[in-house]
């Protein structure tokens, strides 16, 4: 009786941070859980007039219908090279940065190097994308001005195949690598400055004292980020692709999400840009089940 009433005070105590708890549940309830009455459509022949549960049953016919789509084994190419070069970039570069600010003891040149490489992250992919479009021009970019210098002619870097999932990766970098930095630079801070002390005593350079105390000292926090990076390798990244990618790189800069919004809302064709867009939701559960599974392993993260 006595553990009730202590229970019942303290749910009244924290009533407050349930109620604040409610509009983000009524917001994901809304906009994550509704919709996912949508995945009808994937087994279905899809009529808009007649709504999700008096549309045909097909069965797994649209999933059948694209596995023989010519283009769609390159589209999930595409996506997973794109993904593996993000995540190994994301995983090299923040490092690296880290590292190097780590080593600056002017505090204020520290400061704003760190803001500096921050700023693109809370930048939209429209407003990058757009500020990019004018910096690779051919006609009158600034990077191709400088190409010229050296009499180099032109570049279209966003119309060059080859040249554009690289482009992504450069750019994807470009915008998230403050953040991992950050992220990093946390974890520099945890390891032990006794361990430096007693590096300086032995007579260890700069360079002995970062790759056997300072790697080793953020190592876990490496081996979760990559971990934990796994589950989203078949998300390359709609809002960077969407607004840099033009038909002259479907074949090398298309992916799953562009392809889902292009059958979906363009060609009208619900049916089967559901059946992909479940095919892709199922593969990632299971590729975040497996990562969260990697991370307690290697890194002692559970999720609860």
């Amino acid at each position: 009786m006595e553990a009730n009433r202590s229970k019942w005070k303290k749910w009244v105590h924290e009533s407050p941070l349930h109620l604040m708890m409610v509009p983000g549940i009524i917001l994901l309830l809304i906009f994550s859980y509704g919709p996912m009455v949508g995945m009808v459509m994937a087994f279905e022949r899809f009529n808009v007039t007649k709504g999700f549960f008096r549309s045909k049953w097909i069965g797994l016919d649209n999933f059948e219908f694209v596995l023989q789509i010519p283009d769609v084994r390159q589209v999930f190419w595409n996506t997973i090279f794109i993904a593996l070069m993000k995540i190994v970039a994301s995983l090299i570069v923040p490092v690296c940065l880290a590292l190097l600010l780590n080593e600056l003891r002017a505090k204020y040149v520290k400061r704003g190097i760190q803001t500096i490489i921050y700023l693109p992250y809370f930048l939209s992919w429209v407003l990058l994308a757009g500020i990019l479009i004018d910096i690779l021009s051919p006609s009158g970019g600034i990077v191709n001005q400088a190409l010229g210098v050296f009499s180099i002619k032109p570049v279209f870097f966003l119309g060059n195949e080859k040249l554009f999932p690289y482009l992504l990766v450069v750019t994807h970098v470009w915008k998230e690598a403050g953040f991992g930095t950050i992220i990093y630079l946390a974890a520099l801070t945890g390891i032990d400055p006794t361990l430096y002390e007693a590096a300086i005593v032995d007579g260890a350079s700069r360079w002995r004292q970062t790759w056997h105390i300072t790697l080793p000292g953020i190592i876990p926090i490496v081996i979760l980020m990559t971990v934990l990076s796994l589950g989203g390798i078949l998300n390359a990244g709609f809002d960077q692709v969407f607004n840099l990618y033009n038909p002259l790189v479907y074949s090398t800069g298309d992916i799953i999400d562009t392809m889902v919004y292009r059958m979906g809302l363009i060609d009208n064709q619900y049916s089967i840009a559901s059946a992909v867009g479940l095919f892709k939701s199922v593969v990632s559960v299971i590729l975040i089940l497996v990562s969260y599974k990697l991370a307690d392993k290697y890194a002692g993260y559970k999720v609860l």
